[in-house]
C-alpha cells in the first residue's frame, strides 16, 4: 500500500516536470518559427500561434511583438499598437526581439497616432541604436520642426545629411526652413540640391517656385510651378501660385486659364486653397470686366466663409449692379461698347463735345471742348480731360495728383474725373481750388441716370 502510494508521487513528479519542460521548450520552437511564417505570408497562421502561446503565457514578449507584426502586415495598425506598447513596456531586449526594428516601427504607430514625445524618444534612441541610418536623424527633425523648434530641427538635418548627403528629402526640409527664415539663397541651393538627387520629387519645383516668386523672377517661378504640377498632391497648389505669378505680370488672361482649372481641381471647396483660387478667379474676372461672373464667385467663397479677406466689401462694392443698369453697363461693357458710352456721358450729361478719346489702364480718357452754338465757331476753345474710371478701389490723392499735373502741362482749362468708387479724403483735399472736378458715386450715378441708363 505504501509501495503504491510512493509510486503514485513519483508518477505525478514526473508529468509535471514533464509539461513544464514540454511548455518551456515548446514556446520558444513555436516563436522561433514566427518570423519565418510571416516572411512566407503565412500571417493568419502566425496570429494563432502567436495568440496562443501568449494564452498560455502572458509574459512571453517575444509572442507578444510577432503578434504585433502580424497586425501591422494585416493592417490593423491599432491592435498593433497594443501589442507594442506592452512589448516597450515588460521586455528584456537580450537579441529575442529585433530592437531596431521593433522601435521603427514603435515610433511610426506613436506618430500616427499623435504620441510625438513618444515617438521622438523612439527616434533618439534609434539615432543610438542605429547611427548609420540617416532616417532616424530625419525623424527626429520633422518631429522638432512640427514643434516649432526649428535651430534643433535643422541640426538633426543636418547631421542626416552627414550620414548620407543624398538624401533629398532632407536638403528639401533644410530648404523649407531657409525659406522660412527668408534666406533664399541658402533655400534655393538646398532645394536645387534636393531636386539633383530626387528627380521624381516634383514637389521640391513648388519650394523652388516659392523661393523664385519671392525673389520676383517670375518667369523662373511660372517654369518651377509649371513641374510642379506633375505631382497630384500639389497640383492645385501649383496653379494659383502660376496664376499669382502671371497675374503680377500682368497676364491677366492666362493667369484667369490657371485659375479656373484650380476650381475644376477642387476635392474640398471649403480648403484654403479652392477659397484663395475662387478669390483670384474672381480678380481675373472683375479685371477683364466680367463682373457677373466675379460676383458669382465672391458668393460662393462667401457663403463658405464670410470672413475670407474682402469678399464681404467687394460683395457691397458691386451690390448696385443687381438694381443699377447704368453702373453695370458702366462697369461690364466691352471696351468698344465702353468708349461709345464714355462718348455719350460727355456729351449728354456733361455737356461737352467730344474731340479725342483713347482707352487707359483705368478706363478711359475724353479730350472735349464745351458745345457752343455757331456763333463761336471762330473763337479757340479750351479744352477739357475727362477721366472715366471703371477702377473698384477709392481713387488716391496721387492719381488727383497726377491729372492735376497734366492738366497745368497741357494748358488745358480742366480736368474732372468720373468713377462709381468714391474719392479718399486726401484726393479730395488736394483737388481743392484746383482745375479739377470730382464726380464720385453718388453724382456719377445722377449722370447716368440722367441720359437714360
Amino acid at each position: 500500500m505504501l509501495y503504491a502510494a510512493i509510486i503514485g508521487v513519483l508518477i505525478a513528479i514526473i508529468i509535471t516536470i514533464a509539461i513544464f519542460v514540454v511548455k518551456n521548450f515548446s514556446a520558444p520552437q513555436k516563436t522561433d518559427s514566427l518570423g519565418k511564417l510571416i516572411r512566407e505570408g503565412k500571417i493568419q497562421q502566425a496570429q494563432r500561434i502567436a495568440k496562443s502561446v501568449i494564452s498560455k503565457d502572458p509574459r512571453n514578449y517575444v509572442a507578444h511583438y510577432w503578434l504585433g507584426v502580424t497586425y501591422m502586415t494585416d493592417n490593423k495598425p491599432e491592435l498593433a499598437y497594443i501589442e507594442f506598447k506592452t512589448v516597450n513596456q515588460n521586455a528584456i531586449f537580450n537579441g529575442d526581439i529585433p530592437e531596431i526594428d521593433f522601435r521603427k516601427q514603435l515610433g511610426a504607430l506613436h506618430q500616427k497616432y499623435n504620441q510625438n514625445e513618444d515617438a521622438l524618444r523612439e527616434f533618439l534612441l534609434l539615432t543610438k541604436l542605429d547611427p548609420s541610418n540617416a532616417e532616424h536623424d530625419y525623424n527626429v527633425g520633422k518631429i522638432y520642426e512640427a514643434q516649432g523648434k526649428a535651430p534643433m530641427a535643422m541640426g538633426f538635418y543636418q547631421k542626416a545629411l552627414s550620414v548620407d548627403k543624398r538624401m533629398g528629402k532632407a536638403h528639401t526640409a533644410m530648404g523649407y526652413l531657409l525659406f522660412r527664415s527668408k534666406q533664399y539663397g541658402e533655400a534655393k541651393k538646398e532645394i536645387e540640391t534636393a531636386i539633383k538627387f530626387s528627380p521624381e520629387n516634383y514637389s521640391n519645383y513648388y519650394y523652388l517656385g516659392k523661393i523664385f516668386k519671392e525673389c520676383k523672377e517670375l518667369p523662373a517661378a511660372v517654369k518651377a510651378f509649371e513641374k510642379a504640377q506633375r505631382d497630384p498632391s500639389y497640383r492645385q497648389k501649383a496653379l494659383i501660385e502660376k496664376g499669382s505669378c502671371l497675374m503680377i505680370a500682368n497676364q491677366v488672361d492666362q493667369a484667369q486659364v490657371d485659375f479656373e482649372h484650380a476650381v475644376q481641381l477642387s476635392k474640398n471647396d471649403n480648403s484654403n486653397e479652392s477659397l484663395y483660387a475662387r478669390y483670384f478667379l474672381a480678380a481675373c474676372y472683375e479685371k477683364n470686366r466680367l463682373i457677373d461672373k466675379a460676383l458669382e464667385q465672391w458668393n460662393i467663397i462667401f457663403k463658405k466663409n464670410r470672413q475670407f479677406r474682402d469678399v464681404s466689401a467687394k460683395l457691397s462694392q458691386y451690390k448696385d449692379l443687381q438694381t443699377n443698369d447704368g453702373v453695370k453697363e458702366f462697369l461690364t461693357a466691352s471696351r468698344t461698347d465702353f468708349m461709345e458710352l464714355c462718348k455719350k456721358i460727355t456729351k449728354e450729361g456733361l455737356k461737352l463735345e467730344c474731340q479725342k478719346i483713347e482707352p487707359t489702364r483705368y478706363g478711359c480718357a475724353v479730350l472735349a471742348t464745351e458745345a457752343k452754338d455757331d456763333s463761336w465757331m471762330n473763337v479757340r476753345q479750351q479744352l477739357t480731360v475727362v477721366e472715366y474710371h471703371r477702377e473698384t478701389e477709392p481713387i488716391e490723392e496721387a492719381v488727383v495728383r497726377k491729372t492735376v499735373d497734366m492738366v497745368k502741362a497741357q494748358g488745358h482749362s480742366k480736368g474732372i474725373i468720373c468713377t462709381t468708387t468714391q474719392f479718399s479724403a486726401g484726393a479730395i483735399k488736394f483737388a481743392e481750388n484746383r482745375p479739377l472736378v470730382l464726380v464720385p458715386k453718388e453724382q456719377f450715378e445722377k449722370i447716368l441716370a440722367k441720359i437714360g441708363l
